[in-house]
Parts: C-alpha cells; structure tokens; sequence
C-alpha cells in the first residue's frame, strides 16, 4: 500500500503523522511511504531520517494526496486539505467531528474512508489511541494553568505550590479520566491542593490509591459544583463522551463567580469544551478574559511538545496502521470490533452513532458500511 504523510498546516501545529522509525517499519513490510518535504522539521526529524527509513520525499502535499492509498495525520484535514481526498482513499487521524460540522459535511462529500483515532477502542471500552495526547495535554494543562496564574499573564499572581508560610493554590479537576490523572500528577508534584471531581466511584477509589491524602476526591453527584468552583485558582476541564460534544458543566454565572485572575484551561475544547465561555485558541494567542477569568482553550495542546506527542502518539497508532496496510479496511475492521469503533465517516455515510445524533446526519452502522 502506499501511505501518505502531508505536513500539518493547523495553526502552531508541528507534530507530523508517522516517525521515521514507523516508516522504517513500513517498508519492512513492503509498503511504500511518502513523507511531504520537511514534514517532521517541527518535530525534530529532517527529510534524510525518512529517506534513510524507506521513504520518498514528495514537494507538495498535493503529490502526497494524489499518490497515497492512506493518509496518516495527526489533525483533522483543513478545508483546502478535504477538498485532495478521493473516493475510496483512507484517512487515518484525529477528527472530533461532532464539534466540527463543516468537516464532517466535507467528508461525507469526499465519500472517503475516515477513521478517527479519538474513538479506536480496546477490549475494556477504553481509547487507546486517544490516551497518549489525553495523557499530553494533562500534564501540560497545569503547567499551562501555572505559568497563566503568573501576573504577566493577568492571572492571580499565585505560585502554583504556594511558598514556605503561604497556602498553595487551589486546582480542582473535572474528570478522572486520563486527562485527569495526568493532571493531577504534576498539580500534586507542584503541591498544590488538588480537587478531583468524577461520577464515577470506582475511578474517584482508583485515584484515591494512587494518590493518597495529595488529593481531594469528589463525587460529582455528591456536591454542589458552583461551591467549588468560586474557591479554586485553577479549573482543568477534562471530561469527555467518547466522540459526542462535551458537557457543558460549567455555566456563564459559574465563570462570574471565579475570583480575578482564576485560571481556566479547558482541555476537553477539541469536543467544544466543558465551560460556557471556551472558544478555541492557538498557541500564538493562547488565553483571553471572561469576567477577568483567563481562559486557556487551546485546541491542539499537544502539539506545543511536537517531540514528545509524535513519539507517543505512534507507539499507539504504528499498529492500527501496519494493520490497514497489511489487510485493506475491510478486512482489518471487519476483524477486530473495537478497531471498527474508530469508522466515522465511509463512502459517505455517517458510521459514528455519537457524530450522526449531534449533527443531524442519518446513521450508518460501520459494520454494514464496510460489506
């Protein structure tokens, strides 16, 4: 097969879709990879890595589109990127297309083949190819939110960890989920004061033993969220409902509550965010001010450590991409139900329950798409 790798052209994005071990790798199996010229520059890769992989360096992101079998990305394509793909072509990437309905009608025009990362399952229900960036973007979620506390910033002017005689700052986080977790290792190896909301109980007892006393656990139909949100200094918003729009758990009159200079950092914005006031931001222009609340709503946080998220994020995808290589899509999800979670969007139809019911689109099961 061949396999396609064009650079991202996101604003402020430099992670690239495959490394050159990947390729490496690839080849092996007697696939041929094109890499877009300079495509890993951002990640720390040059072409001579990829040539000295296996793979051909192609000049534009045309020739890489009109050439390649599959596509592999790390973000969903841009409007002048959907407009390259093809009938039949695969498209292997991050979509989160429920919050993105221009997208979403732009694929189902190309009739392409679009699997989602963000909703590829495994056998105990839990996304696998989404948890590397979760994991990411919750560890930079806190470092984004201390450096916004920072007066320059227009936040409170706090150390995260407090000082010698001076309480540390409150951090509370919505979900328990990878998101959560991650950010709660490094809000607690900061010491700060670390709130964990979740619904789930068990998830909140697994936090509690990996973290002891350095957490707070709160059952989130336990309590009254507006109490805590008026006392905390930084806000992680964290929750996700696999391939739907967030919750909006977060309210306007919650936001004007927040004392000036709090912190937002709403991770789950990729989904359309879990706070009323969140729009997406890039890492040029990361934060602005909702009743003097910083909002950090960056969309695409990981790619902030392009390095660090390439390596990660394919340690997890290699597989799921030697697989369609090896197999055609048919046959690699017809074979494994979990991978076949991943289908959004085939020849047309919409194969993701969660996108058809956000967007108003008719439902296709992927099972019977791909027969």
């Amino acid at each position: 097969m061949k396999i396609g790798v064009p650079s991202e052209i996101k604003a402020q994005e430099f992670r690239v879709g495959l490394t050159p071990a990947s390729v490496q790798e690839l080849t092996n199996h007697g696939h041929e990879v094109l890499v877009q010229d300079q495509a890993g520059f951002g990640a720390g890769f040059d072409n001579s890595d990829y040539s000295n992989a296996g793979a051909k360096i192609t000049s534009t992101a045309e020739d890489v589109f009109n050439a390649a079998d599959m596509i592999i990305k790390v973000k969903e394509p841009l409007k002048n990127e959907v407009t390259m793909l093809r009938e039949n072509q695969i498209l292997f990437t991050y979509l989160h297309l429920a919050a993105a309905p221009e997208l979403t009608e732009g694929l189902i025009k190309s009739k392409a083949i679009c699997i989602a990362y963000e909703t590829v399952t495994d056998e105990l229900r839990r996304l696998p190819l989404l948890a590397p960036m979760s994991a990411v973007a919750g560890r930079m979620s806190i470092q984004a939110g201390a450096h916004s506390l920072e007066k320059p910033q227009q936040g409170r002017g706090l150390l995260l960890g407090g000082a010698p005689g001076v309480i540390p700052s409150n951090v509370l986080i919505l979900g328990g989920g990878v998101v959560g977790e991650n950010a709660a290792i490094i809000a607690t190896g900061m010491q700060a004061k670390v709130f964990i909301v979740d619904k789930s109980v068990r998830r909140l007892n697994e936090l509690q033993i990996k973290f002891g006393d350095s957490i707070i656990p709160l059952n989130s139909d336990e309590i009254n969220l507006s109490d805590y949100i008026c006392d905390c200094d930084l806000l992680i918003g964290g929750v996700l409902v696999p391939g739907a729009n967030a919750p909006k758990l977060i309210s306007k009159e919650m936001i004007s509550s927040m004392r000036r200079g709090s912190v937002i950092v709403d991770v789950s914005i990729d989904q359309g965010g879990c706070v009323a006031t969140s729009k997406p931001t890039t890492h040029a222009e990361p934060t602005y001010l909702v009743d003097d609340v910083v909002h950090y709503c960056v969309a695409n946080m990981p790619g902030g450590v392009p390095m660090t998220s390439t390596l990660a994020l394919n340690v997890a995808t290699l597989p799921f991409i030697l697989k369609l290589a090896q197999e055609g899509y048919r046959n690699a999800l017809a074979s494994d139900a979990n991978f076949l979670a991943g289908l959004n969007i085939c020849q047309g139809n919409v194969t993701y329950k969660a996108v058809a019911d956000d967007l108003g689109y008719e439902y296709l099961d992927a099972s019977k798409a791909i027969n």
